[in-house]
C-alpha cells in the first residue's frame, strides 16, 4: 500500500482575491513537489472579521490581515503563511521570517474609467480611491481633481464606479486584476496603467509573500525553488524602506526597487494627502545590500520629514 502524501497546509485569507492567490502558490508548488499535497487553509483575520460586522477597520493597526495566520503558524496549525507582501508589517514575529517570494506581478496602478485617460480627465474629475498613497500622487500630478473614498474587494469597487456616473474613474492594483482575470467590459470600462515613474506602487505592490516558522528547514527547502531572487531583493529593499519610516498600511508611503544586472535601485517616496510631494529619492547599490540601501534612503526621508 502507497504511502499517502504527506500535507503542507497553507494558511490564507478567505476572500476572493486571496483565495485566488494562493490558488496560484499552491499551483506552483504542487508542479515543483508532485510527491506531496498541498491544502489551503482558509483563517479569518481581524480586518476580515471588522469588515463582516460593517465596522471600518482601523487601517492604521498593525496586522489587520495578517495576525491570525501568523498565531496559525506559530501553533503549528500552518506551515506556510501566504499574504500580499504590501499587507505584511515589516517587522515579523519572532520566531517567523519571510521564506520566498514568487516573481512579482505587475506592480503598476490602473486609472478604469468610462474611456478617458488620465490626461483626458475634464477639471475637476471626481476619482475614487482608499488609498493616501494615491490619493497624494493623482492631487501631485492633477491639483484640480477631487479624491472620494471608495473601500470594499474589487468588484465592489467596480460596482460603484457604475452606480455613480458623477464619477469619472477609481484607481486599482493591476496585480489584483490580472489575478481575478476581471473584465472590465462587462462594464463597460476601461484600464489606463500609470507608469511607475508616474505613480509609485505602495512597497511590496504586487508581490506575495510566504511567511514561515524560522526553525522549519523542511520548508524552507521546500520553499527554495519556489523563491525568485529579483523580486526577494526588491522585497527585503522596499519593506527596508518602510520599516524605517514606521509605515503602516494607511501611511501613504511609495516604494519600488528593481534589479538589473547585480545593480539594485530603490526609488521611494513620501506624499501629503493634499498632494504635497513631502520627500522623493533614489538610492541605488549591490544587490546583497537590499535591505542596507532601503534602510539608506528611509532614515534619508525620516529625517527630512523630521
Amino acid at each position: 500500500m502507497p504511502e499517502k502524501p504527506q500535507t503542507i497546509l497553507l494558511g490564507t485569507r478567505g476572500g476572493a482575491l486571496a483565495l485566488a492567490q494562493s490558488g496560484l502558490v499552491r499551483d506552483m508548488l504542487r508542479k515543483l513537489h508532485p510527491r506531496l499535497e498541498f491544502e489551503l487553509k482558509v483563517i479569518k483575520t481581524s480586518g476580515d472579521k471588522k469588515v463582516q460586522a460593517k465596522v471600518m477597520p482601523e487601517f492604521g493597526m498593525k496586522g489587520l490581515w495578517t495576525r491570525e495566520i501568523e498565531v496559525a503558524l506559530t501553533g503549528r496549525r500552518a506551515d506556510i503563511g501566504i499574504h500580499s507582501l504590501k499587507d505584511l508589517p515589516a517587522l515579523l514575529p519572532a520566531g517567523l521570517v519571510l521564506g520566498a517570494t514568487p516573481k512579482r506581478g505587475d506592480p503598476r496602478d490602473v486609472l478604469i474609467t468610462r474611456g478617458p485617460t488620465f490626461a483626458e480627465l475634464p477639471k475637476g474629475a471626481v476619482i475614487g480611491t482608499a488609498s493616501l498613497r494615491r490619493q497624494g500622487q493623482l492631487l501631485a500630478l492633477r491639483p484640480d481633481l477631487r479624491v472620494v473614498e471608495v473601500r470594499g474587494n474589487v468588484e465592489t469597487r467596480i460596482n460603484k464606479l457604475e452606480a455613480n456616473p458623477e464619477w469619472h474613474g477609481i484607481v486599482l492594483a493591476a496585480a489584483g486584476l490580472d489575478r481575478l482575470n476581471v473584465k472590465l467590459d462587462k462594464w463597460g470600462f476601461v484600464a489606463h496603467p500609470f507608469a511607475p515613474g508616474e505613480m509609485l506602487p505602495a512597497p511590496c505592490q504586487a508581490i506575495l509573500g510566504m511567511e514561515i516558522r524560522a526553525d522549519d528547514e523542511r520548508i524552507i527547502e521546500l520553499l527554495r525553488r519556489l523563491n525568485h531572487y529579483a523580486t526577494f531583493q526588491a522585497a527585503l529593499a522596499e519593506r527596508a524602506f518602510a520599516r524605517a519610516l514606521e509605515a503602516g498600511c494607511r501611511t501613504p508611503v511609495a516604494g519600488y526597487a528593481v534589479l538589473s544586472e547585480g545593480k539594485l535601485t530603490l526609488r521611494g517616496a513620501v506624499f501629503g494627502e493634499d498632494g504635497r510631494v513631502r520627500f522623493r529619492g533614489e538610492i541605488s547599490g549591490a544587490e546583497g545590500d537590499a535591505e542596507k540601501l532601503g534602510s539608506t534612503l528611509g532614515e534619508e526621508a525620516k529625517s527630512k520629514l523630521a
